[in-house]
């Protein structure tokens, strides 16, 4: 019973104090808070001009040449053959 009447005696305490705290900056006034609006410039649109570059028309050709598979025949010659 004893924590019972603490515990009621506790909410009574913290809702004076925080009624008090109210009162007192209503009629005080408080620091009342400022807006302030940030502004952003609008930024300049920078076109830049790149002149087209001239394509080249030399063509690479690579030649790749594939060795002729072996048949098994030749590829047990060669395992025999040291």
């Amino acid at each position: 019973m004893k924590e019972v009447k603490n515990a009621i005696i506790g909410v009574i305490t913290l809702a004076i104090t925080t009624a008090g705290g109210l009162l007192i900056n209503k009629f005080i006034g408080g620091e009342e808070e400022e807006k302030t609006e940030t502004v952003t410039p609008v930024q300049p649109t920078v076109v830049v001009n790149v002149p087209q570059q001239q394509v080249q028309k030399d063509t690479v050709v690579k030649v790749v040449k594939v060795a002729p598979k072996k048949t098994k025949a030749q590829k047990e010659k060669e395992e025999l053959t040291w």
